[in-house]
């Protein structure tokens, strides 16, 4: 997890952290701090952190809905392309959530993950759960927020098919202070290439997950989610595919700013 914005410094449980305050954003913003060309898009005026940010596939998608994007993460993402704070994201929401126009979470899945629950779950320990906690901090900030998460409450549950992509990855999404209008879940056309039980399968969706197998290539998961600033193959298998959370950043964004103007 990580993310970090306000005047004062953050107290993290790393020392690399980078001061930052929301309204001080370029809007304006032609690249990124990696160096990767951001796309041109429109400008809500709005303000999002993304706690556990990882490689930032959610933050992509929001600053595309036109917000402008801070992420925190426990550990440094080299190749987080928006303004990133290094420390713990708990902390940080409770310290600074209340800056921000609307708050997003990935808290981590391995506790609530199914492969936790079942051929793993003799490591289950290992795992924290910081869904808890991380919706109390999120509440307490008294702002819109987001949680993607297996323990989350499946307010919407998105899948690429919604999004002409060829991946399922299945997510679900909490969503309080606002609400999404969900697509049609399309109907999957078939399975997802690779091997089950000894057995090879072809099929138009691609495994972004593991290695081997007949899983995706680092390539392969690059286009099937439309992310091209990393090709980090944690990063990608982790990642939430940009249109996921520019979907929702859109509905978001139309809400906070409706409910500014009653």
């Amino acid at each position: 997890m990580s993310a970090e914005s306000g005047s004062a410094p953050l107290r993290a449980q790393s020392t690399a952290t980078v001061e930052h305050v929301p309204g001080q954003l370029d809007h304006s913003q032609a690249s990124s701090r990696t160096g990767y060309p951001l796309p041109a898009r429109p400008w809500n005026g709005l303000t999002v952190l993304d706690a556990c940010c990882c490689a930032g596939g959610a933050s992509m998608g929001y600053y595309l809905a036109g917000f402008d994007v801070v992420g925190v993460d426990i550990r440094d993402q080299p190749n987080y392309p928006f303004a990133f704070v290094q420390g713990d994201a708990i902390d940080y929401v409770r310290e600074h959530g209340h800056e921000y126009d609307l708050i997003h979470a990935s808290w981590p899945c391995q506790y609530g993950a199914a492969i936790s629950k079942g051929t793993n779950r003799h490591l289950r320990h290992r795992y924290p759960n910081l869904t808890p906690a991380g919706r109390a901090a999120m509440r307490a900030a008294g702002r819109p927020f987001v949680i993607e998460n297996p323990d989350a409450r499946p307010d919407v549950v998105l899948c690429g098919t919604m999004f002409g992509l060829p991946i399922l990855r299945h997510r679900k999404i909490e969503c309080e202070g606002w609400f999404p209008l969900a697509p049609p879940h399309t109907k999957h056309r078939g399975r997802v290439r690779g091997h089950r039980h000894g057995k090879h399968y072809e099929g138009p969706y691609v495994a972004a997950y593991g290695r081997g197998g007949g899983k995706a290539t680092v390539a392969e998961m690059q286009r099937a989610m439309r992310i091209e600033w990393t090709d980090v193959h944690h990063e990608l298998t982790e990642a939430i595919p940009p249109a996921y959370t520019q979907f929702l950043g859109e509905q978001a964004a139309a809400q906070i700013l409706a409910s500014r103007r009653t």
